[in-house]
């Protein structure tokens, strides 16, 4: 079996819902519990760096104006050298230092918080599941996680850089002149101003981007998933027509988000560069005339830029924290989701000898009425019918029925609207969700196999350790234990799925029932299960499901007759209705929609019998088989 593990000790308690606010940028503090300790050594040595990088001019100002010209210097010149090569050993070790603190919080904060989103978006209700866009959750999960994981990586130590670098040059500037100081600074409100406009634009504009990257996402998924179809029909150019639109509306809304990066770029650049000419021009003024020297020149120089081109960055980094805080407001609509309640109930799971509660499955609906909660019309209408254990209850009707919503209520997927259902006589909303889920097995229509093991996927609803027996005696049950040690190149241990080999429908089904008899649930659902697979696979399918049904609540969804000839009950529904119930004795005998059913596919099975017996049928078989019809 897989195992999670958990490499961070702050990963187990966290809770990052605690960190969603509506001010993002108090959520982005929230979200660094647990590691502000690493940022605040981070920024401690950003700010020993800064001092280092301003003690490289300051000694600079000293060799010139007390070495140069001096005929007996107090410091000699191996003294100056090593002070300067000591002054930039320091700069890189705290410039690496707070770099890689940086990138072990930054990483552990997004690994945290990509495990905590997928576990929610797991504990999330099939309603929201229902309604949302796989294509966009991925990109919430992935694209946002790592905007998110930039910022704490680089821009959140970078923006404390470049403060420490201003204050500490700034006092440095000071230090030489307070009127070159102030000069220096004359340009930092229009910056500001300018970056909080594009923060507002940028923010708005990177938000659109990101909506329609998602969108662009959930179309690949879509194509990729449906790749069989649109091979089927030939519709390569309708699904690339699709695609071109999509991608044309992201490359729109890309592009204008780039120009306002680009223009952004130039107007800083520009008054940046006016204030540096500005501050050099009169600095040098000052140092002809005498009022400054040449060492006091040469190091505000230097200086200056580690003033103004901080407040560039940080104009800069203003306009990038704008992304991350759209991508922090898209996650928070996902955390802000409630989660699907799994333990709550009334009902103790959990005998006083310590044994798991085993229910008998007597399962009653009395005028059980259900609506989806973003639609405004019934999907039931007052269903009843009591099912005895050991039954099976068998679902007729067209699609739209209510036949699946019905059997959707079982394991509490969603709750009913209205009514009663019990199971055990205990209404059922008694029952936690966790419990029911592990009493009721389900074998869809069209079953779902993980790219992992045969092994493991038999065993994969089982919650606990099982032996090669168990997973041995599910298989021969499901009449797939033989196929798996023939034709399977290891057996068992064979990987099927994206990376492994595929199995036909009909083995994959059968997988998927040795996983449901492996999990021995008391309450059956069966979706179909035999519909989309042929003669031969159909009847080695329902051999395996009627051992998987005995002793067994059973609820059977059909289309065909003869899948619910032989169940306890039959229910015809029509738009949430029961029109019809009893057993197919009792259906095919009163005039209805059971026995029209019932009649047509009767007709049309002794029309393909008549066509497979006529002689050209015969001869046409044989000539596909290669001449030979010996076996006919």
């Amino acid at each position: 079996m897989l195992q999670s593990k958990t490499p961070l000790p702050q990963a187990m308690d966290y809770d990052l819902r605690k960190t969603v606010g509506e001010n993002r940028l108090h959520s982005m503090w929230l979200i660094m519990t647990g590691y502000r300790t690493i940022y605040s050594v981070a920024a401690l040595c950003t700010g020993f760096a800064a001092l280092a990088n301003t003690g490289t001019f300051l000694l600079l100002r000293y060799f010139i104006d007390n070495w140069l010209g001096v005929e007996t210097p107090a410091v000699s010149l191996w003294g100056i050298l090593a002070g300067f090569m000591g002054l930039a050993l320091l700069q890189a070790f705290f410039t690496f230092t707070a770099r890689r603190l940086a990138a072990q919080a930054a990483e552990g904060i997004s690994l945290r918080n990509r495990n905590f989103l997928y576990d929610h978006i797991q504990r999330l209700p099939f309603r929201y599941h229902d309604e949302t866009q796989t294509g966009d959750l991925l990109q919430r999960a992935t694209s946002d996680v790592e905007t998110i994981r930039r910022f704490f990586a680089d821009q959140a130590i970078e923006s404390g850089r470049i403060v420490l670098l201003f204050v500490v040059n700034f006092i440095a500037i000071g230090f030489l002149s307070w009127k070159l100081a102030w000069l220096s600074v004359f340009i930092l409100p229009v910056v500001m101003i300018i970056s909080l406009i594009f923060f507002r634009r940028i923010e708005h504009a990177y938000g659109l981007y990101q909506e329609q990257e998602a969108v662009v996402s959930s179309r690949l998924q879509e194509n990729l998933t449906g790749v069989r179809v649109v091979k089927a029909f030939a519709r390569q150019p309708f699904e690339r027509e699709k695609f071109d639109g999509v991608n044309w509306e992201k490359y729109q809304r890309g592009r204008r988000l780039l120009i306002m990066h680009a223009l952004y770029w130039p107007i800083t650049d520009i008054m940046c560069v006016a204030q540096l000419l500005l501050g050099y021009g009169i600095a040098a003024t000052m140092a002809i005339n005498g009022t400054i020297t040449v060492g006091t020149y040469t190091a505000y120089a230097g200086l200056l830029q580690f003033v103004i081109w901080p407040l560039r960055n940080l104009g800069r980094l203003i306009v990038q924290m704008s992304e991350s805080f759209v991508s922090i407001g898209r996650i928070a609509e996902v955390i802000r989701q409630d989660r699907e309640p799994l333990v709550e109930g009334s009902v103790r799971t959990v005998q006083p000898n310590g044994e798991p509660l085993r229910v008998k499955g007597h399962i009653r609906f009395e005028d059980v009425t259900f609506t989806y909660p973003t639609g405004d019309k019934a999907v039931l209408n007052g269903i009843s019918l009591d099912a005895m254990p050991g039954q099976s209850i068998a679902l007729l009707g067209a699609t739209g029925s209510g036949k699946t919503s019905l059997v959707n209520l079982l394991p509490r997927f969603y709750d009913y609207s209205g009514g009663s259902l019990t199971l055990d006589d205990i209404e059922l909303t008694e029952y936690p969700r966790a419990f029911l889920r592990r009493t009721v097995g389900i074998v869809e229509q069209e079953p779902f196999l993980f790219s992992m093991s045969v092994r493991d996927n038999i065993s994969y609803g089982v919650g606990r350790a099982v032996s090669d027996k168990e997973v041995e005696d599910a298989a021969r049950a499901a009449s797939i234990h033989d196929v798996i040690l023939t034709k399977l190149p290891e057996g068992y241990r064979t990987l099927v799925g994206e990376r492994g080999i595929t199995l036909s429908g009909g083995q994959k089904q059968r997988v998927a029932i040795a996983r449901t008899l492996l999990k021995d649930p008391r309450i059956l659902i069966l979706d179909d299960s035999t519909s989309s697979v042929d003669t031969e696979t159909e009847g080695e399918i329902r051999e395996a499901l009627q051992r998987l049904m005995q002793g067994r609540t059973t609820f059977i969804i059909a289309h065909r007759i003869q899948s619910v000839m032989n169940a306890d009950q039959i229910l015809v529904l029509d738009q949430g209705l029961v029109v019809q119930r009893g057993t197919h004795d009792e259906l095919v005998a009163e005039a209805g929609p059971y026995r029209r059913i019932f009649e047509a596919q009767t007709r049309i099975e002794e029309e393909l019998v008549l066509e497979l017996e006529t002689p050209e049928h015969r001869m046409s078989a044989a000539r596909r088989n290669g001449g030979s019809n010996h076996d006919h």
